[in-house]
């Protein structure tokens, strides 16, 4: 296939999530050409929309998470490889759930109403990636090796820890013998797994109608296995899935021991790091960028407080402190501002590839700068205000680096030591999260 597809119609299909035990109805969309496929969650205001790309992959323990700030969609690989083991390139996928409906534990029923909806070529045409050099990854137990080649073909080895089960499968990937050696293998686990999957909140919909389950030698299922390589087929199933993470078509062959999710995600980093290099060359030695002005800082005004004059007051520190300056105080409001860089702490762990400063921060942004009006309004010296409670908080927007958060901090009701604020952040002039918090003034310990 040359040229770029998507669905000739909407499908659609309701039924329970695996890991929620939630009833999720899902339908999925055309999309124009070179959108990409997208998770878009209708039960949440302003019907948030996730990008099915490796850069915004939240967890992995026992399935595929995407998550794009507070919006998360579960166990997504199923879908994802009905998708693109038919080769299609766009698509919108619409829940009113956090994970699509686990159907019988393969791609089988997705795969049907693809077809009965039909494919619709696109003019664009399609830019499969094809690998420069091999890539491979080695993940504990875990190899995955990308070879180039002309078509997609995987080959993979699946086994438990004690090598139970050992199989072996290996497939060209063409839409129709993804729909007849991949796409009906069921998910499994074994018996001893259940119990710690049930007390870690997962499988809630789980049962022999959607998984195979494995005890000792036994097989427990409500039908024959459907193939005899059922499991490496189904291991081969998520990593179609896992794969397409990547945003384009692959022509390599990729020889897997042993996958994961966790491996797989990981696997399409190392693609997509190669994938890049050609357009970090360009950029390094292209001319530089044109100047793009710096965020614009408010003026400060009375009451204004450098960094020192506020770590004389606040016991934080790096990497714990919220607040680089105090722009104006005046009588019950203050106003303050973060910086927000690159270079932040967190950011090494949180949505790593896809910086967002975390909403818990930005709620202890506005605890810092309220904190300072109540100390400040204190009539003893040497007072600590200790954050007591938040309610009514609400994140609306993300913050990224090159920002900077301006925290504005009104309070609004003072009875003894105990004072409550109204908290709002705004980049520019939006306003990216609110809270009303509550505080309690106390002498600093000696």
């Amino acid at each position: 296939m040359l040229n770029q597809q998507t669905l000739n119609r909407p499908a659609s299909f309701s039924g329970a999530g695996l890991h929620s035990g939630n009833r999720v109805n899902m339908t999925i969309l055309p999309a124009p050409a070179n959108s990409g496929v997208r998770f878009r969650r209708v039960d949440l205001e302003g019907k948030p929309e996730i990008e099915a790309r490796v850069e915004n992959v939240g967890e992995t323990a026992r399935s595929t998470t995407l998550a794009k700030g507070n919006v998360k969609v579960h166990t997504v690989e199923h879908v994802l490889a009905a998708l693109a083991g038919y080769g299609i390139d766009n698509a919108v996928i619409e829940l009113d759930a956090n994970e699509p409906p686990i159907a019988d534990g393969s791609s089988r029923e997705f795969c049907k109403i693809i077809s009965d909806a039909g494919l619709s070529p696109q003019a664009e045409k399609r830019e499969p990636y094809v690998p420069t050099e091999p890539i491979e990854l080695r993940m504990g137990e875990t190899t995955m090796t990308l070879f180039p080649d002309d078509a997609f073909k995987i080959t993979c080895t699946s086994a438990d820890k004690q090598g139970r089960f050992t199989q072996f499968y290996s497939t060209e990937i063409t839409p129709k013998s993804w729909e007849k050696e991949l796409s009906h293998a069921r998910t499994f686990c074994f018996y001893e797994e259940i119990e710690f999957l049930f007390k870690n909140g997962l499988i809630k919909g789980g049962s022999l109608e959607n998984a195979v389950v494995i005890r000792d030698d036994a097989v427990l299922t409500t039908e024959p296995l459907r193939y005899p390589e059922e499991f490496v087929r189904h291991k081969m199933l998520d990593i179609v899935g896992d794969l397409s993470l990547l945003g384009r078509p692959i022509h390599g062959h990729v020889i897997a021991v042993k996958p994961s999710h966790t491996a797989n995600c990981e696997f399409v980093r190392h693609i997509a790091a190669q994938m890049n290099k050609p357009l970090r060359a360009a950029q390094t030695f292209a001319p530089p960028p044109p100047k793009v002005a710096a965020p614009e800082t408010p003026p400060a005004e009375g009451g204004a407080m450098t960094i020192e004059e506020i770590m004389k007051l606040l016991p934080h520190r790096y990497p714990f402190l919220m607040v680089d300056r105090v722009l104006k105080m005046d009588g019950t409001k203050i106003v303050g501002i973060k910086n927000i860089t690159m270079n932040e702490a967190y950011f090494l762990g949180h949505f790593p590839g896809h910086p967002i400063m975390p909403g818990v921060l930005q709620l202890e942004a506005m605890a810092q700068v309220a904190g300072l009006l109540m100390m400040k309004h204190a009539q003893e010296e040497r007072q600590l205000a200790y954050f007591m409670s938040a309610e009514d908080v609400k994140w609306r927007k993300p913050v990224v680096p090159g920002d900077v958060l301006v925290i504005e901090i009104e309070m609004t009701k003072t009875r003894g030591k105990i004072c409550k604020a109204k908290g709002v952040c705004k980049v520019g002039s939006e306003t990216v999260s609110e809270a009303n918090v509550t505080f309690m003034l106390l002498a600093e310990p000696q």
